[in-house]
């Protein structure tokens, strides 16, 4: 999967989430739950970067909530500079919009921090973002910056 490159500057609005649902910064106090539920949905590798970002004040991680429901997540600004990801949204709640939403409101906030560009690393869906935000693949040569994770004792 390749990383991807997208211009801050004329981003689109944040659409907005479905009634009964909340986008918004993660908070401290949920901070256990949030990470449980990444690792149990989506791995120890994305557990381990939403914790980092979790880490940081105010937290550079959003989630969608529905009541004490949690969603859906994105990090921004965590792994790397100026780069989007890991996001992800549960299962059930797939197809509501709530991944555009995540993603155009953590570019929003990568530009409020002063970058001209956000980077999508390790992407998966490429049309999705390509298509939601004008994202194009970084070059293939050039090298990335992600690494093989080490083992656990």
């Amino acid at each position: 999967m390749p990383d991807m490159i997208v211009s801050l500057q004329q981003l689109p609005a944040t659409p907005a989430v479905p009634e009964g649902c909340a986008l918004q910064p993660a908070q401290a106090w949920d901070r256990d739950a949030i990470v449980d539920w990444v690792r149990r949905e989506f791995g120890d590798g994305w557990a381990s970067e939403v914790g980092n970002g979790l880490g940081s004040h105010p937290a550079r991680v959003l989630v969608v909530r529905r009541g004490n429901e949690l969603l859906g997540f994105a990090c921004f600004d965590v792994t790397f500079p100026a780069f989007f990801g890991p996001t992800g949204v549960s299962e059930n709640a797939r197809g509501l919009g709530l991944g555009k939403a995540l993603l155009i409101e953590s570019l929003h906030r990568l530009k409020q921090r002063g970058y001209v560009y956000g980077f999508i690393g390790d992407a998966g869906p490429v049309e999705f973002y390509r298509q939601a935000v004008g994202a194009v693949p970084v070059p293939e040569g050039l090298a990335g910056a992600y690494t093989e994770p080490l083992q656990r004792g």
